[in-house]
């Protein structure tokens, strides 16, 4: 990734000629973090938007403060695929403590209830998870960032209340257990977005016979990005320390981010009428629905959507090389 400009407006003179505060650049790429405990989504992408002075950053769908693993961070350009990442499948690795609820649904909150735990053999243990392929109904926690009567649940949990959430439809699309001891279970399961950790490991104890909590979650995977592709505080902290160049070959190209649709090129003439919004007749056009468009380079130029009557209209425009 080429280091981008600089804000005029971020001029680091300013007072008398006093340096306020270190000049932004445009920089525009997908960083896979490994989210450490103890921080909230937001305030993990405030620190890599420092070290990469980025003039634009958001993450893509959150995670607890207790849990790690994958955050994708959009920088610059990038920001204009956070709702296709949003949509996308996540895949965790989940340790439950049964035997105990919390009111928060994770290790994090108070234990307010106990049950005995049933000795069940590994096998039974499965086929209660399994139970829990497919589409279902979910209720999500009062302890969730759901605004309800113009409030967060979190807020109206914290003062005690406990108000009807409306069900949502999620989809498990894979769960394995990967270890049953004592009052540990242990699986990883892919989910859709929407999917509530915290209440499935509630529900599967419950099936079970018995109370648990969320004792600790990861996340291992966002869409079709790979696991080995994150990296932690430390490891950009370092890179930062060796330049931002070396930053800046930890990024991603935006269309990475995006899901696996078919892609087209486009000729000058187009591209021309691409940039500038306009729908652009396709020969072979196949079937309907989104495009990633590049130029005759390989350039990636945006995301478009293929019309019944055989045009490419454009969608989102991306602008890598401002």
């Amino acid at each position: 990734m080429r280091p981008g400009k600089t804000s005029p407006r971020n001029s680091p003179m300013s007072d008398g000629g006093k340096k306020s505060r270190r000049e932004l650049r445009v920089v525009n790429g997908v960083l896979l973090l490994n989210k450490p405990a103890g921080l909230t989504s937001n305030q993990a992408l405030q620190r890599v938007k420092r070290l990469f002075r980025a003039r634009k950053a958001g993450h893509t769908g959150s995670l607890d403060p207790a849990a790690t693993g994958m955050l994708p961070l959009c920088l610059g350009e990038a920001t204009k695929i956070s709702a296709y990442l949003l949509d996308a499948d996540k895949c965790y690795r989940v340790t439950a403590a049964l035997g105990a609820r919390t009111d928060t649904g994770d290790a994090d909150g108070q234990v307010v209830a106990t049950a005995e735990v049933p000795g069940l053999e590994f096998a039974q243990w499965e086929a209660i998870l399994e139970s829990f392929l497919g589409e279902s109904q979910q209720i999500p926690p009062m302890y969730s960032a759901l605004k309800q009567g113009g409030k967060r649940l979190y807020e109206l949990a914290r003062k005690g209340e406990v108000v009807d959430r409306a069900p949502r439809k999620i989809n498990v699309t894979e769960i394995a257990l990967l270890e049953a001891r004592g009052t540990r279970l242990v699986f990883r399961v892919r989910c859709s977005k929407g999917t509530y950790v915290r209440t499935l490991v509630e529900d599967i104890a419950a099936k079970a016979g018995t109370l648990a909590h969320t004792a600790h979650l990861y996340r291992e995977t966002v869409a079709d990005f790979e696991e080995s592709a994150m990296l932690d505080m430390e490891q950009l902290e370092a890179l930062a320390a060796e330049g931002e160049s070396q930053l800046d070959a930890a990024l991603l190209p935006v269309d990475q981010g995006l899901p696996a649709w078919p892609s087209v090129r486009l000729d000058e003439v187009q591209e021309a009428a691409f940039g500038q919004g306009q729908p652009v007749p396709m020969d072979g056009r196949g079937p309907q629905g989104f495009r990633r468009v590049y130029d005759e380079a390989g350039r990636f130029l945006g995301i478009a959507r293929m019309l019944d009557d055989g045009r490419l209209a454009p969608e989102r425009l991306f602008r890598l090389d401002a």
